[in-house]
C-alpha cells in the first residue's frame, strides 16, 4: 500500500536547539535551523543546520528518529558528506519564525509564533513537511515553555498551503490566495493592512497589488502614509498611479513630496491630468481650492434628459460624484444644477434648462475651510460647486472631504457613518 502515514508531529519550538547524535552515539551538534523547499503544496524540510557559521546541512535522509531528547542519525556522521544550502531553499527559523503574514479573513497582519511539522512516510520514503504556522498566543507561550498556562485555549493555525515567501529568503510572508481574496476586501481594509507594515514591507506588498488595487488602497490612506508610499516608488509607477487618483488627492500628495520628485512625476503624467493637478496645487492649504476636485459632471444646457442620461453613462466612471449634475454653457459658465433623481424622473424630451435649478449655492476657491463647512452643513449638500469671479465652474467640494476635514482624528468607519447619516437628512438647496 502507498498510503501516506503520519509517523510523528512536532513544533519547531520543541526541536530547536536539541542535540544531534549519530549512529555511533557521538554528539555532532544541535538543531539550529531547518532548510525547506517551497516546491510543493506542503513545503518540506531538506536539511538540518547543525553548527554556527556553517552553511552545510545534514541531509534530511540521515535523520533516523526524533524525540523530546533530540535527533538521532541513521548513519555515522561525516562532515565531508553534508550538503550545501541551495538558492531555492529557505531557513524555517530565520525566515519564518516571528515574521508577519497577512490574515485576509481578519484583514490584518499577524505574527508567526511557531511552526507545526509532520514526519510522514510515503512509498518507502520519509519526509518532514510543514503543516501550518501558529499565529496564536498559545504558540508564543509554547516557545516560552509555559504552554500549560493556556492549555484550554485553542491553537490558531494558518495552513502552509496558503502561505509563501514574498521573495526568496524574505523577511515576510503572504498568503498564496491573496490575489483572489484581496479583491474581496474593501480598499480601506487593504489600507489598514499596509499602514501596519514597516517601511520595507509596505513597498514589497504594494508591488504585489495590481494598479487599481494600489490606487484604491492609497486613496484610503492618511496623507502621511500616501506620501511615504509614493516617495518609495520610482517616478514612472508613481505617475501611473497618481494620474488615476482623484486630482485633489494627487495634488495633496505631490505638494508634500520633494520639489524635484514632484516635478518629475508631473512631467511623466498625462498632460491633461498633470494640468488639473498643477491647477489645484496653486491654492493655499486652508482654502476651498485645496479641497476641491475637478472631477465633476458638467452638461450643456441644451441637452434633453434622455441625451443627458446617455452622456452621464459615458462620464460617470471618472466623476467624483453623480448626485448633482452641473449645467454649463460653452465657456463652462455655471447656469444651473439638478439632482440625479430629477434627471431620471424627467420626461426624455425635456431640455435640461427646463428642469435645472438656477438658484445655486456656490463657493469661491479662496473661501476658508470654516466657511466651506458652514455652507455644506447649512444647506445639507452632498457637494457644492466652486466658481471663479466669472462664474466659471472650477470644481466641486464633496461632503466626505468636509467630514474628513472636520474629524481628522476620527476612524474612517465613524466618518462614513456620519456621511451616511447626513445623506439621509432632508436636503436644502437641491431637490433629491
Amino acid at each position: 500500500m502507498n498510503e501516506l502515514r503520519v509517523l510523528g508531529e512536532f513544533y519547531f519550538s520543541q526541536l530547536a536547539h536539541k542535540p544531534i547524535w549519530d549512529a555511533k552515539g557521538r554528539r555532532v551538534g544541535r538543531l539550529l535551523d531547518m532548510a525547506m523547499r517551497w516546491d510543493s503544496i506542503s513545503p518540506h524540510v531538506t536539511g538540518i543546520q547543525y553548527a554556527k557559521g556553517l552553511h552545510a546541512l545534514i541531509p534530511i535522509g540521515w535523520i533516523g528518529s526524533w524525540n523530546a531528547d533530540g535527533l538521532r542519525l541513521n548513519t555515522t556522521f561525516d562532515p565531508s558528506l553534508t550538503c550545501p544550502m541551495h538558492e531555492d531553499e529557505t531557513l524555517i527559523g530565520k525566515w519564518l519564525l516571528d515574521k508577519q503574514i497577512i490574515d485576509l479573513e481578519g484583514s490584518k497582519l499577524v505574527r508567526v509564533n511557531d511552526i507545526a511539522l509532520s514526519w510522514v512516510s510515503h512509498e518507502d520514503h520519509q519526509y518532514l513537511v510543514l503543516v501550518a504556522v501558529d499565529i496564536g498566543v498559545r504558540g508564543l507561550f509554547r516557545r516560552l515553555g509555559v504552554e500549560f498556562l493556556l492549555s484550554r485555549i485553542a491553537n490558531n493555525f494558518v495552513g502552509c498551503q496558503y502561505i509563501k515567501p514574498l521573495e526568496n529568503r524574505t523577511s515576510a510572508l503572504q498568503l498564496t490566495r491573496e490575489k483572489e481574496q484581496l479583491r474581496q476586501l474593501h480598499p480601506a481594509d487593504i489600507a489598514d493592512i499596509i499602514e501596519t507594515m514597516d517601511y520595507r514591507q509596505r513597498a514589497n506588498f504594494l508591488e504585489t497589488l495590481d494598479s487599481q488595487q494600489a490606487i484604491d488602497a492609497l486613496t484610503e490612506m492618511e496623507l502621511d502614509a500616501q506620501v511615504e508610499m509614493i516617495n518609495q516608488m520610482d517616478e514612472v509607477r508613481a505617475s501611473d498611479i497618481l494620474e488615476e487618483m482623484p486630482p485633489d488627492e494627487a495634488a495633496d500628495i505631490l505638494g508634500e513630496l520633494p520639489v524635484e520628485k514632484s516635478e518629475e512625476i508631473l512631467r511623466l503624467m498625462e498632460s491633461d491630468d498633470a494640468e488639473d493637478v498643477r491647477e489645484l496645487m496653486q491654492y493655499q492649504e486652508d482654502t476651498a481650492g485645496s479641497l476641491m476636485t475637478t472631477e465633476y459632471i458638467g452638461l450643456p444646457f441644451w441637452l434633453t434628459a434622455e441625451q443627458a442620461i446617455d452622456e452621464l453613462r459615458r462620464l460617470a466612471p471618472d466623476a467624483e460624484t453623480i448626485y448633482y449634475l452641473y449645467v454649463v454653457d460653452e465657456q463652462e459658465t455655471l447656469e444651473g444644477v439638478l439632482s440625479l433623481r430629477q434627471l431620471i424622473i424627467a420626461s426624455p424630451e425635456t431640455p435640461l434648462k427646463d428642469i435645472m435649478q438656477t438658484k445655486i449655492v456656490k463657493i469661491s476657491p479662496y473661501d476658508d475651510h470654516e466657511k466651506v463647512a458652514d455652507i455644506i452643513h447649512k444647506y445639507g449638500l452632498l457637494a457644492a460647486p466652486v466658481v471663479n469671479d466669472q462664474n466659471h465652474i472650477l470644481g466641486i467640494i464633496t461632503v466626505d472631504d468636509v467630514l474628513e476635514l472636520l474629524m481628522p482624528e476620527r476612524p474612517r468607519g465613524e466618518i462614513f457613518s456620519s456621511l451616511i447619516a447626513l445623506r439621509h437628512l432632508p436636503k436644502g438647496g437641491y431637490s433629491e
